[in-house]
Order: structure tokens, then C-alpha cells, then sequence
């Protein structure tokens, strides 16, 4: 690695924003499904945030390339304290609409800063680490990734208990404090002209990326779509309904399927890797996309014949999230392996501009299908999305030549 001092600057920032994000998640949830908002209501808060994540990595990319990946990830910290200071205005004694339409704002806000500050951290990592080094690139990436994840699910947990312990408005003010401390602290250590590019990109070039990151993209709208549509809405409310579980025990659900998510993501690179150590390619993205909707195929028929089975239910969904944790985090490895330098960050961008895209889909689907159909719906509609990933992953480049990985994070070619 070329910087290490930089990668945990950022990664530091990374954690600290992840742990707010999943903390706002559920407790947003939690306290207006406790005030009688409905599936589709609640699915309705999280629109602008995730509509926002769209627009914001279409064109952070294409930002960070001019200004530098430290100008970017400062924005996004600043927003984040913006947004959690804005929602704790909110007075239950208004109208419903009003409220709702004041916390989509502040979630809006709340989008923009949780994806400039992804695509900034993640787009950091490439040029961290040497050009010819694929497999130390793949390695560096999945614990960026992975502990990313680990820690948004603890957040989950800290949203769930501050507002069991503290209420709404106390907890968006503790974690706007954690934010600011980390925002300073990112303006002095961070060195100023990471990831800026010699020769800036115009406009026009956001929608030149190229077949393979274009492709990339289409598998990753439906691959994050798939898990939102019964992770955003479904299942939480089905453990508030179905099964009577309190917020905290919901909260410490999502969250050790998330940490556990985030731990296989960190060791993806040795879970996947082929017999001879080659670096994934376009036909393991396949493999694992095929293994997912099998997966869910098995959870959605346990469901139909079994019923309301917690502990089938459970299980079902950590085997999910296993799959699930390793096909992202070979996506996560494949963007950076296409990017190209002068454009990575808009590249970068770009794929979680997609990324955003089936968050959106999916947790307005979340909303509408658990409504609808129940917990059926949102399992059914996960599965057809996983078919789609896997015909968009059978296109992706199968790799002309192998990369051997070494644990001293060297490559040769095969």
C-alpha cells in the first residue's frame, strides 16, 4: 500500500458516518412506525434519500475528479451533521404530511452525504494501492468494505437502543456530535489532493463509461434492489407485527445480519478465490448470483409451506446474507479493477449511481409489496430481481488472463 496513514484516515471517517447512517435508518423507522405510519408511508421516507444517492453519484464522481476525493468526503460529513440537526426539529404535532415531508428533506440531505462520502472513501482505495496489484486491491476493498458494513450494522443496533434510552430527538443530536468530531478531524489529517485527476473530464463523459462498467451497473441495480425490497420495510415491520419483537431486539436483528455481512465481505477474498488463487472475474460474479436466487427460491418455498417459522425465517435470511456479502464484495473488487485512473471517480460514481438506484427500487417496492401481499411479496419480488442480476452477470468479461493472488498482495500472470 502506498499510503496507509490515508486509508485509515479514511476509513476512519467512513466508520463514522456508517455508524450514524444505520442508526438513522432505524430509528426513522422504528419511531414512525411506532407514531401508526404505514408500510408504503414509511417506504415514502427513504425515497428522497435514496433518489438523492442517485444524483449524487452520477455527479460526485465527475466532482471528486476535479476537486479531489478529501474536497468530497468533507462535503458529505458536513451534510450528514446538516442532516441530523435539521430532523431533530421535527414536532410530532404537525400535520402528517408536513411531517413527512420535512423528513424526507432532511433524509434527502442525509443521501446526498452518505454517497459522497462512499463513492469518496471507496474511489480513495485505488489510488492507494499500486496499479499492478490486483489481489492486494481486492484485499484492501473487502475490509474497507466489510468493516464499512460491520459497522452500519452496530449502528442499526445503536438506533434501535437510543431510542428505546434516549428518544428521537437526543440521539440525532449525540450522533451530529460524532459526525462533527470526525469532520474536523478529516479537513487536517487528510492529504488534500487525493484522487484528482490531471486531466478533468467533461460532463458529457458521465455516460461514456464502457461495456463492462455498464454492465456492472445493471447487475448491481437489481443485485441491491433484491435485498431492499424485504430488508428496507418487510422484515422489520414483520418483527414488529408478526412476531411482537421490541425495538431493540429488531434493531440487534439487523444488526448482527449486518456486522456478520460485512465480516464475510472482509474475507471474501479468501472464500472466493479459485484452486489456483486467481482474482474473481465476471463468471464468479455468475456463479454467486445463481447461488443467491437459489437461496432465496429455498427461503420463499420454506415460507409458503412453513408459515410465521422464526427461527426457518432467520436462518433463511443469514444464508442469504452470506451469499449475498461475497457477491457484493466481488462487485465492489470489479469496479475498481475497470476503472480506469483518470476516471475512476467517475466510474466509481457511476456504479454507485446504480447501486443507488436499486436501493431506491427497492425500498419503494419494500413499501408497496409488504402492504399488498405481505412478507410474500417482498420475498417473491427479491427472487425476480436476483433472476435479472444473474442474466446481466452472465455478461460480464471473463477474465483473458489470470491473476494469482499472493498474500504479500504481489500478482502473476498466468
Amino acid at each position: 500500500m502506498k499510503n496507509l496513514r490515508d486509508y485509515i484516515i479514511v476509513t476512519a471517517a467512513y466508520w463514522n458516518f456508517m455508524l450514524t447512517d444505520g442508526a438513522l435508518r432505524m430509528l426513522t423507522l422504528l419511531y414512525f412506525h411506532d407514531q401508526g405510519y404505514s408500510p408504503v408511508k414509511l417506504a415514502f421516507l427513504f425515497l428522497l434519500y435514496e433518489f438523492c444517492g442517485v444524483i449524487t453519484n452520477l455527479f460526485g464522481g465527475w466532482l471528486a475528479q476535479r476537486q479531489g476525493l478529501k474536497a468530497t468526503l468533507i462535503y458529505g460529513l458536513a451534510l450528514q451533521v446538516s442532516a441530523l440537526g435539521l430532523l431533530s426539529f421535527l414536532d410530532t404535532s404537525w400535520p402528517e404530511i408536513k411531517a413527512v415531508a420535512f423528513v424526507m428533506a432532511a433524509q434527502a440531505l442525509s443521501g446526498i452525504a452518505k454517497d459522497l462520502t462512499k463513492m469518496s472513501s471507496k474511489t480513495a482505495v485505488k489510488f492507494l494501492i499500486p496499479e499492478d496489484q490486483s489481489s492486494s486491491l481486492f484485499k484492501w476493498v473487502a475490509i474497507l468494505t466489510g468493516s464499512k458494513n460491520a459497522i452500519k450494522g452496530a449502528g442499526f443496533f445503536f438506533g434501535g437502543f437510543l431510542l428505546q434510552t434516549w428518544g428521537f430527538k437526543q440521539s440525532l443530536w449525540l450522533m451530529a456530535a460524532l459526525i462533527l468530531i470526525i469532520f474536523v478531524f478529516t479537513i487536517f489529517a487528510l492529504t488534500g489532493d487525493l484522487g484528482q485527476a490531471k486531466n478533468k473530464n467533461r460532463l458529457k463523459e458521465l455516460f461514456t463509461q464502457g461495456k463492462q462498467i455498464n454492465t456492472l451497473a445493471a447487475a448491481r441495480v437489481f443485485l441491491f434492489g433484491a435485498r431492499d425490497i424485504w430488508f428496507v420495510v418487510g422484515i422489520p415491520i414483520f418483527m414488529s407485527e408478526g412476531l411482537g419483537w421490541s425495538f431493540t431486539k429488531i434493531g440487534t436483528f439487523m444488526a448482527v445480519w449486518v456486522i456478520l455481512y460485512g465480516i464475510v465481505q472482509s474475507l471474501a477474498p479468501k472464500i472466493v478465490k479459485g484452486k489456483n488463487g486467481e482474482a474473481p472475474d465476471g463468471k464468479v460474479a455468475t456463479k454467486l448470483a445463481i447461488a443467491l436466487s437459489l437461496a432465496m427460491a429455498f427461503l420463499l418455498v420454506c415460507y409458503l409451506t412453513a408459515g410465521i417459522n422464526a427461527t426457518l425465517l432467520i436462518s433463511g435470511l443469514y444464508i442469504f446474507g452470506f451469499i449475498f456479502a461475497l457477491n457484493s464484495s466481488v462487485h465492489s473488487f470489479l469496479i475498481l479493477e475497470y476503472a480506469d485512473n483518470d476516471k475512476a471517480a467517475m466510474n466509481v460514481g457511476f456504479y454507485y449511481m446504480a447501486n443507488a438506484m436499486g436501493r431506491l427500487i427497492g425500498t419503494l417496492l419494500s413499501g408497496l409489496l409488504y402492504q399488498f401481499f405481505g412478507l410474500t411479496g417482498c420475498l417473491g419480488g427479491s427472487l425476480i430481481f436476483l433472476i435479472i442480476t444473474t442474466i446481466f452477470s452472465n455478461f460480464l468479461e471473463k477474465n483473458p488472463q489470470i491473476t494469482q493472488i499472493h498474500t504479500d498482495g504481489e500478482k502473476t500472470e498466468l
